[in-house]
């Protein structure tokens, strides 16, 4: 870590900035951990299209079904590869405090930038406020690094802004990856945008929150590395715009993204998340491979479609 516990927001305010992207984790066709699939991805989207930070292991990159070592190799890749070239957010989110706990003191020991914890399914509970305050604050208690929050409808609640707000209080609760409806997120910048970094992932609304809410992260899903390529690097194009605040130049690059997105989005079979967005990283040239159960591959037929699209939507290879 470069930074002290106490001086943990001001560090992530002062370098956490731009696109951070969700890094797909690549299997080899045995299901193996695909260890140089994973270092040439992380050096092309890097080098290539300077994406300023990376999140690793966590839901994009199927850690549900990666053991603990696999996860804990997975970090330690991802900072040797970044090599202070970009930033690094390790998922410690599990079911199993303790294995938080232990994910998170490794990020710490190999001296990754941040953490982000996925707020937990609570079982049975309805009033989880006190329960989650008293769970992050357990986790900043037992170590130094940057953490960020992570509120998604998948835990079977949303985090409401008042506890955020509550949380961000916290010495080194740093940002939220805050998968909401807009109105939430908008809330919470107003209330805790002095204390953390708030942000999520849609690319859609990445522009709008620049201009509008003055958002400095992008943090995080897998839009940074498909939808750009070493000749054609338009989010990170329209990105730098909108940051100086040349907001109609950066409008035209962003509308210009829209066919691409189209192609993305609309092949994508409901069930199959990652596997297509792993064909699709095949298609780019980058290092894909199949996805771990239970999770499904793609059909020859989805693959057919997705490459049509693909070939159509106006990316520059």
């Amino acid at each position: 870590m470069k930074y002290s516990k106490l001086d943990a927001k001001d560090y992530a305010r002062e370098h956490m900035k731009g696109i951070w992207a969700a890094a797909l984790n690549p299997f080899n066709p045995d299901f193996s951990v695909d260890e140089e699939g994973m270092r040439s991805n992380i050096r092309h989207w890097v080098d290539d299209l300077a994406i300023q930070g990376l999140f690793i292991a966590g839901k994009q990159g199927e850690f549900f079904s990666m053991s603990l070592e696999e996860r804990k190799r997975n970090f330690e890749i991802a900072v040797e590869e970044t090599s202070g070239k970009a930033g690094t957010i390790m998922s410690c989110s599990d079911q199993n405090f303790d294995t938080v706990i232990e994910l998170a003191k490794h990020a710490e020991a190999i001296g990754a930038d941040y953490i982000v914890v996925h707020a937990p399914i609570l079982h049975f509970i309805n009033d989880q406020d006190e329960t989650l305050y008293q769970y992050y604050k357990a986790i900043c208690d037992q170590v130094n690094i940057g953490i960020a929050m992570w509120s998604h409808p998948d835990s079977g609640y949303l985090m409401s802004p008042e506890l955020c707000t509550r949380i961000a209080d916290l010495p080194n609760i740093v940002a939220i990856k805050y998968s909401v409806p807009r109105d939430m997120y908008v809330k919470l910048t107003d209330m805790a945008g002095d204390k953390i970094l708030v942000s999520t992932a849609s690319e859609d609304e990445w522009f709008d929150n620049i201009v509008e809410l003055n958002w400095q992260l992008y943090l995080c899903s897998s839009p940074p590395y498909l939808l750009q390529t070493k000749n054609d690097r338009r989010m990170h194009d329209y990105t730098e715009l909108a940051l100086k605040g040349e907001v109609e130049a950066a409008r035209q690059i962003r509308d210009s993204l829209d066919p691409v997105r189209k192609a993305l989005k609309s092949t994508r079979p409901g069930g199959k998340p990652q596997a297509h967005q792993k064909y699709w990283q095949e298609l780019l040239g980058q290092v894909g491979g199949p996805v771990r159960a239970p999770l499904l591959q793609l059909t020859d037929e989805e693959k057919a479609a997705t490459k049509t699209a693909f070939d159509a939507c106006g990316l520059k290879l």
